[in-house]
């Protein structure tokens, strides 16, 4: 029997009609505003504050406002095509949805880097405790926290108090 290549789970990109629809689903007001945000949403990948993301939108178009960027981020996440994924501060952070594709991340607690991660014993562990308490599992949010190579190279650690620093920075930010 010839060995077969393992299927590629195709990721789909959410599109500029897609949140149209959604907005005449709705019976929502669609505007070119909202129209040019979904666009540099949808070409704009990574994990954004609304600040990164306004800034980058006046670069593209000066005369869109901040509430209305607002009000847009909010719409895409309520359409299902963008996600808020708050990491280790209090500020919320907008991504891209792709159907089909799931990760996790890796954020660093000193310099905010973030680092997407798919892990398939870490989604075949989840689905196994789902299923030990009689869950059905729709979906997780899963982050993990810590120092980055550049963090902990650039920082001296003496007597674990860097360590003891950064369990502090995190327990004082999740709150």
């Amino acid at each position: 029997m010839p060995h077969e290549a393992p299927k590629q789970v195709q990721h789909t990109q959410p599109t500029v009609e897609q949140f149209l629809d959604f907005m005449t689903r709705n019976k929502m007001n669609i505007t070119a505003q909202r129209r040019r945000i979904a666009e540099a949403f949808f070409n704009y990948p990574g994990h954004h504050t609304l600040e990164e993301f306004y800034q980058h939108m006046q670069t593209l178009d000066p005369t869109i406002g901040q509430t209305t960027v607002y009000r847009t981020l909010k719409l895409l996440c309520a359409a299902g095509l963008a996600t808020e994924i708050h990491f280790t501060d209090t500020v919320a952070h907008y991504e891209i949805v792709n159907a089909g594709s799931h990760h996790d991340h890796l954020t660093c607690v000193n310099c905010g880097k973030i680092v997407e991660v798919f892990d398939r014993e870490i989604e075949q562990l989840q689905k196994s405790i789902a299923q030990r308490y009689d869950f059905t599992l729709l979906g997780h949010y899963h982050v993990l926290y810590g120092l980055c190579r550049e963090c902990r190279t650039a920082q001296k650690e003496e007597d674990g108090e860097l360590e003891e620093q950064m369990h502090s920075k995190l327990a004082t930010q999740i709150k």
